[in-house]
């Protein structure tokens, strides 16, 4: 849903400029997966758990610097974990329909019972045991399900797009002429200062952000790995993305 929210919503309103958002991890996956390795070899020889312990040891192991950078994560966290909440949440209340939803009288909000979900399948697939040293294969394997999951649900909305509602790539570009509002979107062209922020601060993000860094670095077992990532990623955005503007 935050997929879907995110890319469909920011080319609706603004045309091409999603793109910029999976740019900068197609870019560094598939042309800096050497930088990436280089990380990954560092936090394996240091047996570092988190970015905040990686930075921290590029200066000398600073519990303060560790603390700041912990900080500093959880700030940029909580908005991002918001609006994935909040985009799951729109999606069960449009599913469920708002009627259905008063009939229940559930004693909270969506997003609340949502997220007590979220957190319970968490503990399911893996984090019962916290050790920072352990893989948590249950969790990996969660989010590589729901990855396929979400990719296979997205073409099959896409393609229903193109084919049911426009008849063929033909019928979908004739109805984007056709269209004043569709010319006005995607006719504002292409603001190189957003793309280059967007790209930039995606590319950061990709590596940075906690649960990104976890996946990638934490939970990296070997360095076939990586080089398997450097083409499979960048091809996972790319199919993901494929219908966002028909839709």
């Amino acid at each position: 849903s935050w997929t879907f929210f995110g890319s469909v919503g920011l080319a609706a309103a603004t045309g091409y400029d999603f793109i910029g958002v999976y740019l900068g991890p197609i870019l560094l996956f598939a042309l800096g997966w050497r930088f990436i390795l280089r990380i990954v070899r560092v936090a394996k020889s240091q047996n570092i758990t988190s970015v905040a312990d990686f930075i921290a040891a590029r200066y000398g192991k600073s519990q303060a610097i560790a603390a700041l950078v912990t900080i500093i994560a959880v700030a940029g966290s909580l908005p991002y974990i918001a609006l994935q909440l909040k985009a799951v949440a729109m999606s069960v209340d449009v599913l469920l329909g708002s009627r259905r939803l008063v009939q229940l009288h559930l004693p909270t909000d969506t997003a609340l019972i949502i997220a007590g979900a979220m957190a319970i399948f968490a503990v399911l697939f893996g984090t019962r045991h916290v050790d920072a040293t352990e893989h948590q294969e249950g969790l990996i394997a969660a989010v590589a399900a729901e990855s396929i999951i979400k990719l296979f649900a997205f073409l099959t909305v896409g393609f229903f797009v193109l084919y049911a509602s426009f008849g063929g790539i033909g019928g979908f570009l004739q109805r984007a002429r056709e269209s004043a509002d569709v010319q006005a979107i995607f006719a504002q062209g292409f603001n190189g200062g957003t793309w280059i922020t967007v790209t930039f601060l995606s590319l950061v993000c990709i590596l940075l952000l906690p649960r990104q860094f976890h996946v990638t670095v934490v939970e990296n077992h070997s360095e076939d790995e990586v080089r398997r990532a450097s083409w499979l990623f960048p091809l996972y955005l790319v199919l993901i993305n494929l219908f966002v503007v028909p839709i």
